[in-house]
């Protein structure tokens, strides 16, 4: 137990720094944004809740190359990862001008969506913009997978944690002009990630195609590198259900953040400031999640089947000590973390309260990612969808809305739903991997 844990650790580690890499793009943007006021902090509530959801859906689609660049390298397969990848860029590209397309088209109807007409109205350019770096970020996902199958899981982490200063500089070159460029506000932050992405997709290529450790996958590219029908039906059959879990949670919560925003910009500012701490510490969850898929997926294509109940005992623990962890973290917190994005003393006092009730779902949104994670490794998706859609729809959005409008509990009703849903999908998810382990 003690050296997988150690091994897992080892891979987790990397992905970790790398997601919370990512998760930093938005802190700073949010933080920068705070400093202008609080309707621009809730447009950019708005605009993360709207994207979440194609976001989600084009991070899950080639979130599938993972296990199966995984599995062929346990086989020893340099041809088959090889073709994985190419085939994984093709779906990239086309998820990624889909997405883009989409939410340029669902920009149009910010206005409609119950929000007060000013925050709508300055999240409308930011929507557009953030929706065009999808493209980008979907071509250095589907690199980031494939490198991250074979274990090189370092080589993302330190391209993001190099663009993670080049994003805050053009951050505070667009948001607020300065060195003679014009002073773009809210929409300074999405042009500096655009850029910021730009940078990633080029710089990830460069290195699949030149650094030395994946030489051996790179000389296959003359008679690998083809599209195949039954690839991407391979792709697509982990894809799309992965896909649908990440939306079915994210779709839930970008639904509970526009329903936060008929309470007012007072609540949905103090809610993405919740929503941002919340979802830093997951990324720390997600690594220790997608770190044990990879194990497992690795162990799966050697046919290590007694390996694969230690890998899985290993990251679940390490999930749950996790997430008690963060909870304490956010507890103990809880009065100075609004103060990184906010100072104002109407946002403040909300923020405060809703860190509480984020605190105490840390455990069940450890343990959940664990579950998700695990069961992907072994290409079981169905089921675990299924139990996530009824998670968060058949629970967390109904209970967040009643207590939140009927019951009259505003904005604390929406995160009392996020706990429910969470802690069944977390038994559910842990509950059918172990059960999957004694049918292999």
């Amino acid at each position: 137990m003690k050296h997988s844990f150690k091994t897992t650790f080892r891979i987790a580690l990397p992905l970790i720094l790398g997601n919370l890499t990512q998760v930093a793009y938005g802190l700073i943007d949010t933080a920068m944004i705070g400093r202008l006021g609080y309707k621009e902090l809730a447009a950019a509530s708005l605009v993360v809740n709207v994207i979440a959801i194609p976001l989600v859906i084009g991070i899950g689609l080639v979130m599938s190359v993972t296990p199966l660049v995984a599995i062929a390298n346990g086989q020893n397969n340099h041809h088959k990862a090889s073709h994985i990848l190419y085939n994984g860029w093709a779906l990239s590209l086309v998820a990624g001008f889909a997405m883009a397309i989409l939410v340029h088209i669902i920009s149009i109807f910010l206005p409609s969506m119950g929000q007060e007409p000013e925050v709508a109205a300055l999240a409308k350019n930011y929507l557009i913009i953030m929706g065009y770096s999808l493209i980008p970020m979907m071509i250095f996902s589907a690199c980031k997978n494939f490198s991250d199958g074979l274990q090189f899981t370092q080589t993302a982490m330190t391209l993001s944690i190099i663009s993670l200063p080049l994003n805050a500089f053009l951050c505070w070159l667009f948001i607020y002009g300065h060195w003679g460029f014009p002073a773009m506000g809210i929409n300074g932050a999405g042009l500096a990630t655009l850029l910021s992405r730009v940078f990633l997709a080029i710089a990830m290529l460069i290195v699949i195609m030149k650094h030395k450790v994946f030489v051996p996958f790179m000389h296959h590219k003359i008679d690998a590198w083809m599209l195949n029908s039954g690839t991407i039906k391979e792709l697509l059959g982990i894809g799309v259900p992965s896909s649908l879990q990440y939306c079915m949670e994210a779709g839930a919560f970008s639904i509970s953040g526009i329903m936060v925003g008929w309470l007012g910009a007072i609540p949905q500012a103090a809610h993405q400031i919740a929503l941002n701490c919340a979802s830093t510490t997951f990324m720390i969850a997600l690594g220790f999640s997608m770190a044990g898929s990879i194990r497992i997926s690795d162990a799966y294509g050697k046919g290590e089947f007694t390996e694969l109940t230690a890998i899985g005992k290993s990251t679940a623990y390490t999930g749950l000590i996790y997430g008690i962890g963060a909870a304490i973290f956010m507890i103990s917190l809880g009065n100075y973390l609004p103060l990184i994005f906010t100072t104002d003393s109407k946002v403040l006092p909300v923020a405060r309260l809703l860190l509480i009730y984020a605190a105490i779902f840390q455990v069940s949104d450890a343990t959940q990612a664990i579950g998700v994670g695990l069961c992907r490794g072994i290409k079981d998706v169905i089921r675990p969808t299924i139990y996530v859609a009824i998670a968060y729809w058949g629970i967390g959005i109904p209970v967040g809305y009643l207590l939140a409008f009927h019951y009259q509990l505003g904005v604390v009703g929406i995160w009392i739903g996020f706990v429910a849903g969470l802690s069944f999908s977390a038994i559910l998810l842990n509950y059918r991997f172990y059960k999957k382990l004694k049918q292999i």
